[in-house]
């Protein structure tokens, strides 16, 4: 079997596997890119009440004002996954562990300004392939990777391949 031959089953081959890779990269990648304009799929940051960083409440408020909207998803500390604090808006975003809930709490007053779910998170684990398990992250997106620069070379060597010879070719003759 010739290189060029060899070259086109592998790059045939490869394709075919990674399609659906590269559909679900493509389709979560254009999702994520929007995220910002699409409140259902991350909630816009909502703007705490004007005040200055001396009268930013406790972590305790936070949690406090969180704990008092009895959501399913925050029943206790460790049902929280993070606390991202945003000075210039004012705001504190809790985020549970699960069902990508967030509760936006006013930095100043400690009011809850928004109850909704993050779906750009889920976004971010299909995107990633970390929904599917730690194999998926570590074995298989790897592999994909390095499957679509062989896709990349082998696709431009039978671009290129064909052209070179006719060069060649005509610069012989």
């Amino acid at each position: 079997m010739t290189l060029y031959k060899t070259c086109w089953e592998l790059h045939k081959w490869i394709g075919i596997l990674l399609s659906v890779v590269l559909i679900n990269l493509a389709i979560t990648g254009l999702l994520l890119l929007e995220k910002k304009r699409f409140e259902w799929i991350q909630p816009g940051t909502r703007t705490g009440q004007a005040g200055t960083p001396a009268e930013f409440i406790s972590m305790q408020c936070v949690l406090k004002a969180v704990s008092e909207c009895n959501h399913p998803d925050f029943q206790d500390v460790d049902s929280i996954d993070r606390i991202d604090f945003r000075p210039g808006k004012r705001v504190y975003k809790v985020r549970a562990r699960t069902n990508q809930a967030e509760i936006q709490v006013d930095a100043i007053t400690g009011q809850v300004l928004n109850v909704s779910r993050r779906r750009s998170d889920l976004l971010e684990q299909l995107h990633d392939g970390s929904y599917l398990g730690d194999w998926m992250y570590g074995a298989v997106m790897p592999m994909a990777a390095v499957g679509n620069i062989v896709l990349a070379v082998s696709g431009l060597y039978l671009w290129l391949g064909p052209k070179f010879r006719k060069r060649r070719k005509h610069s012989d003759a």
